[in-house]
Parts: structure tokens; C-alpha cells; sequence
């Protein structure tokens, strides 16, 4: 029987995209273990279309486009699609608890889909999603699977999540030789602590230290404070063990970067520009703004006098304008095409992140601080503006810019939104200031030491290295 490995990834783009990696990772360097990656199959909405409902549409085609080529170059990786399950009634799937919640109405699924592997495998691990802490009810407790924990976030937020069951106030987060966390930039679901999502949460904190480890997606160090506060056991409430964190990243994801038309285009205008004069604007899969907002962002960039590679989505639908947008002209200024088309390119929904951030004429990152981001980022050696819009991000945003210093902070108003003059300011203090070759300079050295980490003696080999003696321990 063959030693079989089972990865759980939550529904969305980012989180699949980190597991998979991982299990391309194992299999490169521990070919002996067999790769199955459960997934999710996500009910179709019974609503009517909302605001919502084309860019989860989209979300839903990137992660089909991205399965398909996955299994095209690597067909060791086994993919099994969990039966779809009956929702109730009342199931709400726009609040935060889906992520949650899911993973919970699949567990009769699961557990008939480890047992089906069991019996022609050795299952030897089972590693979830945080979102997934459901699963380890079935894994672990019922059917004594070694059963770890993939965090797609941060270290410094795994920091953060396992010290949940012991914030006693609304004011800060405080961490020995992490920045305090101010109630401003805690993440969404720990600001109301009334919600359901809020109980999930502090559930997974209090439950993972009983894992047999914590697998995350960074290297030592890139957040060497944040590991030493977890090692040193302040991050979980007094007299609770602390699992044992493996640091197997910078885990980069080059499966959907092959050549095509938007590639080409993208790269063969960045071949023309000088090195490192390019500022490259690009929000994540579910980073959507406002007309108003893409406007400002426009002016801003013409205004900067900087060049710049800027991906631009449809503004989500406004019930006071439903007008249709047939181009880009129809969403940003009027004439701002023709005005920058000699330093500026402006390409729709999509752009080859990793090949664009690794170009040696990008010298600026603006991101919405999703940590998949973040890393790509880092490994290339670009030095960020981080502008976040939900989730972890306010809180990545904190540690990339007082801890880590990767980064410089887009100022925001209270409602998010970002003026043409901040944005402007912000870019040309990254790509022509002492503060901003300062962080270059920062990102260019941690760019070698995540090459480093991943060689054959770095620190994530030797993590990737322990986790594999245990499982075939088991």
C-alpha cells in the first residue's frame, strides 16, 4: 500500500492555490508520498443576481482553470470533488460563516472519502485548512488520522489567531516583539465578538494547539519575531501546548503564468521600459473598487509622473447606475488613456502576477496585502504600498510596514476610500524617495534569504524535512 497524503483545502482561489503548492512541494522532494486534494463543491446560489454574483462567478472560473492546468503538469496530484450537499433553507452563503460552515455540512463526505482512501493507503497525514476545523472532528478525533493545520496566512497572524481565546478587550492586540495591534486594524471577524464567525474563530484557536503541527506558508527569516512568540508559548493561553509550527514557504505559485496573449502583452511592454521604473497595480481576485475609486486611482497615476502597469476589474453594479460598460473608457477618465499611453499600460481583469512582479523594470508592488501577494512580492525583491481591503489585510499591512519593512502604508478614510492625492504621493515616495529606496533595499535582501530558505540546506527544506520523518512515523 502506497503512503497517501490528503490535503483539504477551503473553497477560493488563494487558499488552493497555497495547498496545491505544498503538495507539489512534497511530491518534488518526497516523491514516495501520493497526493490527494479533497475539494469542496460549492452550491450554486438560489437567489437571483445580486452585485456579488459575476465576480463569484469569476472566482468559480479561476478555480476550474486553474484545477485543469494543475492536473495537466502534474497529474500526480489526484483532485476528488466531494459530493455537493444539501443546504438549509436559511443558509446564508454572503456571511463570513461560509468558509466555516461548509466544511461542516461536508462531513459525512469526508469521512466516507478517508475511509475510501484508507482502504487501498496508508493515510500517513491529513493536513486542513484553518477554515476547515470542522474536518478535524472526523480526522482526528473519529478516525485517528495525524491531522495538521495549513495556515494561509502569516506567521505573525498565526500569532495573532492562536492568542483569540485570551483578547479580553477591544482596544489592542499586544505580542512580545510584535507591533501592538490597535483596534483599528484587527481583522473583520474579531471586531464583533457577539457573531458567529467570531465563535468559529476562537474554536480553531482553542483546537489547533491538539494537532499534531502547524504548517505555514512563510519562512524563519521573514518573521523571525512573530516565531519566536509563538516558540516562547505566549500566544496561547497559559498552561495550553503550543503544536509545533513548520515554515515550508515561500511557497509561489507558477501554474497559470504560461504563455498567452495577456502575458505577452504585458511582458513585451515591460521589456521596453527601464529597470525598476515600473509601479504594477494589481488587487487580488475578489479586489474590486468603485467607479469613484478607479478614478482616483487614474489621476493619481497621471499626476505621479511614474510609469505604471495597472490591472483594472469592473467596478462591482451600482443599483443608481446600471449603465454597461463595454471598455476601459467607460470606466476611467476621460482622454486618461491617450494622455499616459507612453508610460502607462492598462490591461482588464487579469494580469500574470509572478512573471510581471519578477521583470526586472517593475519597481513597486501595490497590493491589497493578501499574503499570497505579499510573498510573490518578497521572492521577487519588490518593495510594496500596501492598500488593504478585507480580511487579515489592515493587520498584514501593521507587520509588513513597522515589523517586516517591506512596505509603505496607502492611508485610507475611515470608509475605505483612497484620494488621488495620497495614492499619488505614496507612489512616488516608494519609487523616488530615501524611505522608499530604504524598503527596496529591505525586500532586496530578503529576496536572497527566501532563495536561501528553499535550497537543499535553508531553513524550509529542513522544516519540510522534519514533517515528512514524522509522517513516516505514524
Amino acid at each position: 500500500m502506497e503512503n497517501a497524503i490528503v490535503l483539504y483545502p477551503s473553497p477560493g482561489i488563494g487558499h488552493l492555490i497555497s495547498m496545491v503548492e505544498l503538495g507539489k512541494l512534497i511530491l518534488t522532494h518526497h516523491p514516495r508520498f501520493s497526493i490527494t486534494v479533497l475539494l469542496i463543491t460549492t452550491p450554486p446560489k438560489r437567489t437571483n443576481i445580486t452585485p456579488n454574483s459575476t465576480t463569484q462567478q469569476q472566482a468559480t472560473n479561476s478555480v476550474a482553470q486553474y484545477i485543469a492546468a494543475v492536473s495537466a503538469t502534474t497529474p500526480s496530484i489526484n483532485f476528488h470533488h466531494l459530493p455537493q450537499v444539501s443546504l438549509p433553507p436559511d443558509f446564508n452563503r454572503s456571511t463570513p460563516d461560509t468558509g466555516f460552515e461548509l466544511p461542516r455540512y461536508n462531513n459525512p463526505n469526508l469521512h466516507h472519502a478517508l475511509l475510501t482512501i484508507s482502504k487501498t493507503s496508508k493515510l500517513k497525514a491529513f493536513l486542513i485548512d484553518f477554515f476547515c476545523d470542522a474536518a478535524f472532528e472526523v480526522a482526528a478525533e473519529q478516525l485517528k488520522i495525524p491531522t495538521y493545520y495549513f495556515f494561509t496566512s502569516s506567521a505573525s497572524g498565526l500569532a495573532v489567531f492562536l492568542k483569540i481565546p485570551t483578547i479580553d478587550s477591544n482596544i489592542s492586540i499586544d505580542i512580545p516583539n510584535l507591533p501592538s495591534i490597535p483596534f483599528s486594524s484587527w481583522p473583520d471577524p474579531l471586531v464583533d465578538r457577539t457573531t458567529t464567525v467570531y465563535k468559529n474563530f476562537s474554536k480553531t484557536a482553542t483546537r489547533m494547539p491538539n494537532s499534531h503541527g502547524i504548517i505555514v506558508n512563510t519562512f524563519e527569516f521573514l518573521e523571525k519575531n512573530a516565531l519566536k512568540a509563538i516558540s516562547d508559548g505566549v500566544c496561547v493561553p497559559e498552561g495550553t501546548r503550543t503544536p509545533p509550527v513548520f515554515c515550508i514557504g515561500p511557497l509561489i505559485s507558477t501554474t497559470g503564468n504560461e504563455s498567452g496573449e495577456e502575458q505577452n502583452k504585458c511582458l513585451n511592454w515591460l521589456d521596453k521600459q527601464p529597470k525598476q521604473s515600473v509601479v504594477f497595480l494589481c488587487f487580488g481576485s475578489m479586489g474590486l473598487f468603485p467607479s469613484k475609486q478607479l478614478k482616483e486611482i487614474a489621476i493619481a497615476l497621471e499626476n505621479s509622473e511614474q510609469r505604471f502597469l495597472w490591472v483594472v476589474k469592473n467596478p462591482p453594479p451600482d443599483n443608481q447606475n446600471s449603465e454597461k460598460i463595454d471598455g476601459i473608457d467607460d470606466i476611467l477618465p476621460k482622454g486618461f488613456l491617450e494622455r499616459t499611453k507612453d508610460r502607462g499600460l492598462v490591461v482588464r481583469q487579469w494580469a500574470p502576477q509572478v512573471a510581471v512582479l519578477s521583470h526586472n523594470s517593475v519597481g513597486g508592488f501595490v497590493t491589497h496585502c493578501g499574503w499570497n501577494s505579499v510573498l510573490e512580492s518578497v521572492s521577487a525583491g519588490v518593495p510594496m504600498l500596501a492598500w488593504p481591503l478585507y480580511a487579515e489585510q489592515k493587520m498584514n499591512r501593521l507587520f509588513m510596514v513597522e515589523d517586516v519593512k517591506v512596505a509603505l502604508a496607502v492611508n485610507e478614510s475611515e470608509d475605505g476610500f483612497v484620494s488621488a492625492a495620497e495614492l499619488e504621493r505614496r507612489v512616488r515616495e516608494l519609487m523616488d524617495s530615501e524611505k522608499g529606496r530604504e524598503v527596496r533595499d529591505r525586500v532586496l535582501g530578503l529576496r536572497d534569504s527566501a532563495t536561501a530558505a528553499m535550497k537543499d540546506d535553508g531553513s524550509s527544506r529542513a522544516a519540510l524535512n522534519n514533517l515528512t520523518e514524522q509522517w513516516c512515523q505514524n
